[in-house]
């Protein structure tokens, strides 16, 4: 299942993405109009801000915008960024790979042989899919 961190993360990226300005959008005003916690949502900003994706401004006036323009921003990122791997277990992971320890044989092992096929659908949808595509409605 998806993390609140991530569904929030996205809400929060899609609502900056449609401000279309590179105004300082509050976080008071994201955290109302997307129904977040604004000290949870201060912390999932802070780690997207640490993908060059994001800009802050502190202060009076002060807010989150985008760098980036949307359609340079893509999923595969920003899940890695709030989700952490993609892969579903560590012997398949292509940045975390860590081998099973109850798994003698990976290439015959059925678990790895199928997480192989979910990693591989979720990575062509997010590297297909960029924050610009969330925007459509």
């Amino acid at each position: 299942m998806l993390s609140k961190k991530t569904k929030y993360g996205l809400k929060a990226l899609t609502y900056l993405a449609r401000q279309n300005t590179k105004e300082p959008i509050a976080i008071a005003e994201i955290a109302k109009h997307e129904n977040i916690s604004q000290k949870f949502l201060e912390n999932i900003l802070l780690s997207l801000r640490s993908t060059g994706f994001l800009g802050s401004k502190k202060g009076k006036g002060g807010g989150y915008y985008l760098i980036k323009d949307p359609s340079e921003i893509p999923m595969t990122t920003v899940m890695r960024v709030l989700e952490g791997p993609i892969a579903m277990v560590s012997c398949v992971s292509l940045n975390f790979y860590e081998k099973c320890d109850d798994c003698p044989d990976e290439p015959s092992c059925s678990v790895h042989r199928l997480m192989l096929k979910v990693r591989d659908s979720n990575l062509e949808v997010y590297r297909n899919t960029f924050l610009a595509d969330l925007l459509t409605e």
